[in-house]
């Protein structure tokens, strides 16, 4: 009996370290350092810094293009005396009022976009007829109605950001797929419940998105009016800073004055809302 069964011969084969796959391979510092998102973009700051200041010095022509130095010492000169603090204050303040009433109608149109087929022909409709519509060039319109006041400036801030925020964010809401809405259903989520537990977490990515679109044409729609009427409206922002020194010739202080707005567009973007898409977007897991 034993000789009909037969054994398979032991085979040792010595695995030599070279030949093993890599699982874990350490990294060394520059790569570490490079993966840290905040350096990346300091670089590329600080590569743009440079080409500003040597096409500046290049150029030698401070009255048309001043350079990066002069610039900041600008910037500097009137953070101590108080200016553009002042001016920057009152810019954020109309800023703050004309975005915070976009958000609200936007929400408004939008929750009844998603509740009524008419609601959302509705949203449809408008944003077909006032989103091409320049905001800016509502504002001498907004000046009969509202007078020279900051309203007015505030009317065509609310039409820039309207219709940006709310058509991203009924994109949004469109596309969460019926998977996820008849999930919510199954665990007894009905109307608010499911819009908060489950639409909002889905398409908060495309919200987020409408709120940096509104920000930012905010900020284009302020400075131009600003720059156009900021003086009969009595706001005295940094666009009406921007004006006083252009007609004055002090184009380190404009540059100054535009300079103040990239920095308060670099501090929103990496700073708020990079810290809502954390709390949000990243926490839910809707971001790949």
């Amino acid at each position: 009996m034993t000789d009909l069964v037969s054994f398979r011969p032991e085979i040792i084969r010595e695995v030599h370290s070279s030949d093993a796959p890599v699982v874990a391979k350490s990294i060394g510092l520059a790569e570490r350092i490079y993966r840290i998102g905040f350096v990346r973009k300091a670089f590329i700051l600080a590569v743009l810094a440079l080409g500003w200041e040597l096409y500046g010095r290049w150029l030698g022509n401070p009255l048309l293009f001043p350079t990066f130095g002069q610039t900041v010492e600008a910037f500097v000169g009137n953070i101590v005396n108080g200016v553009i603090p002042q001016r920057m204050l009152v810019s954020l303040q109309t800023l703050v009022i004309g975005y915070g009433i976009g958000i609200g109608l936007a929400a408004l149109l939008t929750t009844l976009a998603i509740g009524s087929r008419i609601g959302a022909d509705l949203l449809e409709t408008l944003t077909s007829m006032f989103n091409p519509l320049p905001a800016i060039a509502l504002l001498p319109l907004a000046l009969i109605w509202f007078g020279l006041g900051t309203g007015s400036i505030i009317f065509v801030l609310v039409h820039s950001v309207l219709w940006a925020i709310a058509l991203n964010t009924h994109a949004g809401f469109r596309s969460v797929s019926n998977t996820l809405r008849m999930v919510g259903q199954n665990y007894g989520l009905r109307g608010l419940k499911l819009v908060r537990l489950i639409l909002i977490p889905a398409a908060f990515p495309a919200i987020l998105t409408g709120l940096k679109v509104g920000w930012a044409f905010a900020w284009r729609t302020l400075i131009a009016a600003e720059l156009v009427f900021g003086v009969s409206s009595g706001s005295g922002g940094l666009g009406w800073f921007i004006f006083e020194n252009r007609n004055q010739l002090e184009t380190a202080n404009v540059f100054a004055g535009l300079f103040t707005v990239i920095l308060i567009g670099l501090f929103v973007e990496n700073i708020i809302f990079a810290t809502i898409e954390r709390k949000t977007i990243r926490r839910w897991g809707m971001q790949h």
